[in-house]
């Protein structure tokens, strides 16, 4: 399970150095194995073990292409899918038509989202939490309403 965020910075080669905490629970899950693809709704990243991607990549594909809808979102998520692994320091190469996509400059957000990580721009974060901020007053989503903190 994966949590918390970071502020992390990309070197001059479009490198993330992953966190510590991070990384060793992103090696026992994935065997250093992992996808990267552009997020179908946001300007940010996904970045998944392959174990746990491998299920959404299953799923999206199973649809039907003929559909426009379901053929634009596998071409989001699949289309822009690679396979990567760490390098000996811990790194990830992020590519540059992902960091293009993203709005990457030098400094990025690592937000852990249970089976996966989102990665963001700065910009892009900051702007995550404005909407927060305009929502957190309203009613809660349905699939929310049984919560208690």
């Amino acid at each position: 399970m994966f949590q918390g965020r970071t502020a992390l910075s990309l070197d001059a080669k479009g490198r993330l150095a992953i966190p510590a905490r991070h990384r060793e629970a992103l090696v026992a899950a994935s065997g250093g194995q992992i996808v990267l693809t552009a997020h179908p709704q946001e300007d940010c990243l996904l970045l998944y073990p392959a174990p746990a991607w491998e299920p959404v990549r299953d799923k999206i594909m199973a649809a039907s292409s003929f559909d426009k809808q379901v053929a634009a979102y596998q071409r989001r998520l699949v289309g822009y899918a690679c396979d990567s692994a760490l390098d000996s320091a811990g790194r990830l190469l992020i590519p540059w038509e992902l960091r293009q996509l993203a709005k990457f400059e030098k400094q990025v957000w690592f937000i852990g989202q249970g089976s996966r990580f989102e990665i963001w721009s700065d910009i892009g974060y900051w702007q995550q939490q404005n909407i927060f901020d305009d929502i957190r007053d309203q009613p809660l989503p349905s699939e929310l309403k049984g919560l208690t903190l």
